[in-house]
């Protein structure tokens, strides 16, 4: 094994580049933009990276007043800037609190942008005490009200059949196939290709507006203003309006009982409905489009899940795929619409007895 290149002169140590030539760049551009930004080039060190190829700086400032700043890095080849700086600029013009984009070196996916802050929601949830958490997702909810009212159709991609389809397809070739080792053909294809059918068609019906796709705590910004703000939005579409609030009470990393769930569920419901979003008058509709929209993603991410951790080389997020597990054993245990899906969970987590037909092995 040889050992990575050393960062670029000037660069504080823990910044790593597996490509010493994006390092020159990195530096040559974070020089060049210094003085205008007020920037500290030699406290550049790494903040965070994510499940995509993405990496976050952080950099001091040299006027108090600014405190520091976030470096996005992302290789053009392999990441698309463009989405971020767009639906940035769509998040501020609603009112939502998000990154400034305050420099973008479009040729080599450098961004700088302003900090909003070390401590996400994740980080001050308290799980032992729902009741204790309501006013941050109160918070929450605020703000994604603001963001769904500013939606304009023909503006960001469609969340429409081709893309659901295409995410419910990671679960069964990389949870099932690739992960658990299953043969997804015969009865068991024919089963989850029923459900996915009904799972898509049920989110179809619900209206459209804009939606974030991982709005969840880990994700919201916890700033010393007290405000509350959003991150990780450049997979933004424009399709079910149940699918942000089933992303934010069905995290990927914390699970609530139902009581909170359903209490968070209704005051959401009760501000769209005062803010003249389209929502099911009836709450119990409401619901019900939640829970499929939440099957839907929970069946994806335990597909992205198993997909990072044996294509991309990282296994701690497989750690939580039982949490979503369970989340789809209950959604699908209490419509009988779904009992086929539930008993394909069942075989593969060894759950419950086997249910009549037998899966083959790869």
């Amino acid at each position: 094994m040889t050992a990575p290149p050393p960062p670029a002169a000037g660069l504080a140590p823990p910044i790593s580049w597996s490509d010493p030539a994006r390092a020159v760049a990195f530096e040559r551009w974070l020089t060049a933009i210094a003085p205008a930004q007020r920037l500290l080039p030699e406290s550049v060190r790494l903040a965070s990276a994510d499940a995509s190829f993405r990496r976050y700086f952080r950099v001091d400032s040299n006027d108090v007043a600014v405190g520091t700043r976030i470096v996005m890095d992302a290789p053009p080849d392999k990441e698309n800037s463009a989405p971020f700086v767009q639906v940035a600029q769509l998040m501020a013009e609603a009112g939502v609190k998000a990154p400034q984009v305050l420099d973008w070196h479009q040729a080599d996916g450098f961004l700088l942008l302003d900090d909003l802050g070390t401590q996400t929601l994740l980080d001050v949830i308290d799980p032992a005490r729902p009741e204790a958490n309501l006013p941050h997702y109160l918070e929450a909810i605020d703000a994604l009200i603001r963001w769904q009212l500013a939606s304009k159709p023909g503006v960001l991609p469609p969340y429409d059949r081709a893309l659901l389809e295409r995410e419910l397809s990671l679960f069964p070739e990389w949870y099932l196939g690739k992960y658990r080792g299953v043969a997804v053909e015969g009865m068991l294809k024919e089963r989850l290709d029923r459900a996915f059918r009904q799972i898509v068609e049920t989110n179809l019906a619900s209206a459209s507006v804009y939606v974030h796709r991982d709005y969840m705590p880990r994700n919201l910004m916890v700033g010393a203003d007290g405000g509350l703000g959003v991150l990780d939005f450049q997979d933004a579409t424009y399709g079910p309006i149940s699918y942000d609030i089933a992303s934010l009470l069905r995290d990927a990393f914390l699970s609530w009982d139902e009581e909170f769930v359903l209490d968070v569920t209704v005051r959401y419901w009760e501000a769209a409905r005062r803010a003249k979003l389209p929502v099911d008058d009836d709450f119990g509709s409401f619901y019900r489009a939640v829970e499929w929209m939440g099957l839907q993603r929970h069946l994806k991410v335990a597909g992205i899940f198993a997909r990072l951790t044996l294509r991309d080389g990282k296994p701690k997020y497989l750690a939580d795929t039982p949490r979503f597990i369970r989340y789809i054993r209950t959604t699908a245990a209490r419509y009988a619409q779904l009992t086929p899906l539930l008993r394909v969970i069942d075989e593969v987590e060894g759950t419950a007895d086997a249910t009549g037909f037998a899966f083959g092995r790869v």
